[in-house]
């Protein structure tokens, strides 16, 4: 489910929607300076016990005398995220110093600056073909359990090829991918090595407006940094998911990003994602990702390494004044439907463009995005109520959900190209060969395929047409699913794929993830 357009109207949790000169990722300070980080071993903290900061009693509550204390205590599990991204870039052509300062023009180091940034003429080599090199970035997470899971934002480890963290300590250790989640900017990794890594808890009570808050991570790959500040309000609302954020002022740089915010107990409040900033840097307005979402992520991430969530597969706004006098309705609520993407699982059902969605399952719907949060608090295959409002009279009508698609589907289906599956197993976007002009008219073609994905290692490039898997012939890109499903659930480490590269066929072997 995608919204058309941006919400016209507070609702009842008086959500914020904010509308900055920027809003930037809190992460990805650009590295290209240092080279990759390998494992080591170091000497085993303990796990963090329950602490409290001191403090002293004022009129209004509990005020903190230092911090001292809670930092010490919550440091250990913070650690520092370095990624390779094995795609590379091209010097002179794409490559970036990200998170550098704005020098003034008379500042000695202004002119090499310049020379290094995006799209400039004067780069190395040029600005021509370049040589490929890895990318480097750098991000921060936290540890959740002894056994070494750590929580991260996406963004700060989409499409690693390498993985590696630090401790406060400066031990480093490698780290693998355990699943992540766009949708939330959430990701969950596996620290290798240890048989206990000190961890902290998540909250368990809501944070409050004004409530002290502590926030720790690595913003410009200064390890173990510590801010301190006040959550500002509840419920923003950034434009990137249907979800609601926590606004916070501790200071929060790039860098930052998949760091944690931590309450006076030494509980993690918030994952920090993404700041205000016309410039990149701190100006007092963070947002982090609530715990309550984070942990319901995180176990879906740790049972099956990705969030299956429910999708009617409509396009939708917000109802404003005038269109609730214009549909009979009291007052603006609701969802109205403006159109069907391509196979959707709302198709057929009953409900129709022009709809204003009232209820699911009998729960009212304030707008647009408790629509999007709804639906998607669902399960794929469920069936639901959906109560809609048409020509002035309430219809019921019973939906089975599909599942929400990946990114560059759903990419697809907004900008109604044809859409391809994309399988995160195999790093693969396909559809129909016979969709493409030149691919034939048997079997599935490579729309586009990730860099640093098993698939491009074993030699598979776009274009390439998928005419079997595991033996069973496939026509379109549901097809290639089912058939890895089905090795999935045989138990295979392996799925075997008969490739048509032009004139020539061949036989590749794709690894799988586990189940």
């Amino acid at each position: 489910m995608t919204n058309s357009n941006e919400p016209t109207h507070s609702s009842s949790r008086a959500r914020a929607l904010v509308k900055p000169s920027a809003l930037v990722l809190a992460g990805l300070l650009a590295a290209g300076l240092t080279g990759a980080y390998m494992a080591s071993e170091g000497p085993a903290p303990a796990a963090l016990a329950e602490t409290t900061a001191q403090t002293v009693m004022t009129p209004y509550g509990a005020a903190p005398l230092s911090f001292a204390e809670l930092a010490a205590k919550v440091r250990p599990a913070v650690v520092s995220v370095h990624v390779r991204n094995g795609g590379g870039q091209k010097m002179g052509q794409n490559f970036e110093f990200r998170g550098m300062p704005d020098l003034p023009d008379d500042h000695p180091l202004n002119e090499f600056f310049k020379r290094f940034r995006k799209g400039s003429p004067e780069g190395p080599r040029g600005g021509g073909g370049g040589s490929v090199r890895p990318s480097l970035a750098q991000g921060s997470g936290f540890i959740i359990s002894s056994d070494g899971y750590a929580v991260t934002n996406h963004h700060v480890i989409d499409e690693a090829s390498e993985i590696n963290v630090t401790l406060d300590d400066g031990t480093k250790y490698k780290a693998t991918m355990v699943g992540s989640d766009p949708r939330t900017d959430i990701a969950l990794i596996k620290i290798e090595g240890k048989s206990a890594f000190p961890f902290v808890k998540f909250a368990q009570s809501p944070a409050r407006v004004g409530d002290w808050v502590l926030a720790v991570g690595n913003p410009f790959g200064l390890g173990g940094t510590v801010t301190a500040g006040i959550i500002s309000a509840h419920n923003r609302d950034i434009g990137s998911s249907p979800y609601d954020f926590l606004q916070i002022d501790a200071a929060v740089n790039r860098g930052n990003s998949g760091g944690p915010t931590f309450n006076l107990q030494g509980e993690v409040i918030g994952v920090n994602t993404a700041i205000v900033s016309p410039t990149g840097g701190n100006v007092g307005i963070a947002f982090a990702i609530p715990a309550t979402l984070t942990e319901e992520v995180i176990a879906q991430l740790k049972s099956s390494g990705s969030v299956a969530r429910g999708w009617l597969g409509v396009t939708i706004q917000n109802v404003s004044d005038d269109i609730a006098a214009s549909v009979g309705l009291d007052e603006p609520k609701g969802a109205m439907i403006t159109t069907f993407s391509e196979n959707a699982p709302a198709s057929g059902s009953g409900v129709a463009v022009g709809d204003v969605i009232l209820k699911i399952d009998g729960e009212e719907i304030e707008d647009s995005r408790d629509l999007a949060r709804t639906i998607a608090g669902k399960a794929p295959d469920a069936k639901v109520k959906v109560t809609v409002l048409r020509d002035g009279t309430t219809k019921d009508y019973t939906v089975s959900l599909g599942r929400f698609p990946g990114a560059k589907q759903l990419a697809a289906i907004q900008s109604g190209k044809p859409v391809g599956e994309e399988l995160e197993d195999l790093g693969l976007s396909l559809a129909p060969a016979a969709s493409y002009e030149g691919a034939g008219k048997e079997g599935v073609v490579i729309t586009s395929i990730k860099s640093n994905s098993k698939a491009a290692e074993k030699g598979l490039k776009t274009g390439d047409v998928i005419v079997a898997v595991a033996g069973t012939p496939v026509s379109k890109p549901q097809d290639v699913i089912t058939s890895v499903r089905k090795a999935k659930d045989k138990g295979r480490k392996a799925v075997l794929l008969q490739v048509r590269s032009g004139e020539q066929n061949r036989f590749v072997a794709i690894p799988l993830n586990k189940a």
